[in-house]
């Protein structure tokens, strides 16, 4: 960390907004203008819309996440957390991964924490769930089916094998939608290379509390996203939660019960609690309020936009939908960063804000290898597509939203060799735990255990 004389802009967050912000930011600064300061736990920005994907190893993990040194040469990048921040004196407490925590002063301040899961006091969830926010849980939830696969293709337990094989997913979302038709196109292609495994004897279950899913695309689309996934042989239970999951049993409030050893959880989002200990002006939910010019309200150096704050959305308002905010997607969040980055510019020079304004363009998803749905809207119709068209529109849309050139080209060489190679099938399930293996072998032997091997070699030198 340097120090210096020049205005510090102070990033809180390395996620989507925060890495576009801090770009913008950059590129319109004057040089030797101000000092940008990035505070992230993680040294990288990870594209959540490709999640699903990393899952099913179509999309290596590596590319789906951005090093935030390497596209931010010209600002600090701080691996840490900011536990708190004090507005008077304009200085923030940082926890660094290691050692002791320390101040940084900043002179304007951007909140870009994000969102973390949408969790309830569920019994057995915080044991047994898995959840579809970073990717290190996309690469985990990949192994451990792949590891279950495994463990049904080798026991002649009844019950162990039917565990192993149910796969449940709490969330209709676009995050549950996508991760549940992903994660079974997966397994579907990997029970090909099992001798005792196939797809008749997996089940995929997908729950919601809503009446729908795929809120996103509209009622039709959602319909059909339903029927899709039901024609691949997913349960999809509306308007149903999980009262429990202890040791895997789920227990659902439709009086369904099962034995499971994966259950996903993508109920949701809710912004990041950390925001709690800011002190800053929050919303119902928990989010920054935060006024159309993307500044938190009642300050001019604080702003704040993406998930983690509550954006009015002039265009629904102005549309007579009475307190809309902007949606948290990664449409909304792009254009946000844009304009925090520009707007944070002109309050460094003393120039007036812009107020956000954007017009929904649609939604996409996907549903598995060539299948998916997508809203697109255009002169203010909506057009509807489904099947493998919307695929491509999800693809090509999300491909583009890519942050940077490198990883654009990254991810579409990973596409373009699954079109020519099969998909590989191989379980990492070690990695989470990597050195265990040479513990083993190199971890002392107990003293009980060595005597009597001493013992002996002591009779074999006297016999010699």
């Amino acid at each position: 960390m340097s120090t210096t004389e020049r205005p510090r802009i102070l990033v809180v967050g390395g996620g989507y907004v925060g890495l576009y912000a801090a770009r913008r930011i950059l590129k319109k600064m004057r040089y030797g203008e101000a000092t940008v300061t990035v505070v992230d736990p993680r040294s990288y920005m990870t594209y959540q819309p490709f999640l699903p994907e990393t899952a099913a190893g179509n999309i290596s993990p590596r590319h789906v996440v951005v090093p935030l040194r390497r596209v931010l040469p010209k600002a600090e990048v701080l691996t840490g957390r900011v536990t708190s921040i004090d507005q008077d004196r304009k200085v923030a407490s940082v926890a660094p991964l290691v050692g002791e925590a320390y101040e940084l002063p900043f002179d304007y301040l951007v909140i870009a924490l994000g969102a973390v899961s949408r969790t309830f006091p569920i019994p057995g969830l915080a044991e047994q769930g898995i959840g579809m926010k970073g990717v290190e849980e996309a690469i985990g939830l990949r192994n451990h089916v792949l590891e279950q696969l495994d463990k049904a293709d080798s026991t002649t337990d009844e019950e162990v094998r039917r565990k192993a094989l149910t796969f449940v997913f709490v969330g209709g979302g676009f995050a549950g939608a996508e991760t549940v038709g992903e994660v079974e196109d997966m397994a579907r292609d990997a029970a090909r290379y099992y001798n005792n495994v196939s797809r008749e004897d997996m089940r995929f279950i997908l729950v919601d509390v809503a009446d729908k899913i795929l809120p996103e695309v509209g009622p039709k689309l959602g319909a059909y996203g339903k029927q899709h996934l039901e024609s691949r042989g997913i349960e999809v239970y509306l308007k149903t939660g999980m009262d429990s999951c202890v040791d895997g049993r789920v227990v659902l409030n439709n009086g369904l019960e099962t034995e499971s050893n994966t259950i996903v959880w993508t109920a949701g989002v809710k912004p990041n609690p950390a925001l709690a200990r800011f002190g800053l002006p929050l919303g119902p939910k928990g989010h920054v309020d935060t006024t159309a010019s993307l500044q938190v309200a009642g300050t001019d150096h604080i702003w704040a936009a993406g998930d983690n704050a509550q954006i009015p959305d002039l265009v629904a308002r102005k549309a007579g939908a009475e307190n809309a905010w902007c949606p948290p997607n990664a449409q909304h969040a792009l254009r946000q960063a844009r304009m925090l980055g520009d707007n944070v510019i002109s309050g460094l020079r003393g120039f007036p804000q812009q107020e956000y304004k954007h017009a929904n363009k649609g939604a996409v998803a996907g549903l598995g290898l060539h299948k998916g749905v997508a809203m697109i809207v255009v002169g203010g119709r909506k057009l509807k597509f489904k099947g493998r068209l919307a695929w491509y529109l999800h693809r090509g849309y999300h491909g583009m939203a890519m942050p940077t050139f490198n990883r654009k080209i990254r991810v579409l060489a990973d596409w373009t060799l699954g079109t020519f190679l099969k998909r590989e099938v191989v379980s990492l399930g070690a990695i989470e735990s990597p050195r265990e293996e040479f513990f083993e072998a190199a971890r002392p032997v107990p003293a009980a255990v060595t005597a009597p091997v001493r013992e002996k070699e002591g009779e074999k030198a006297k016999a010699l």
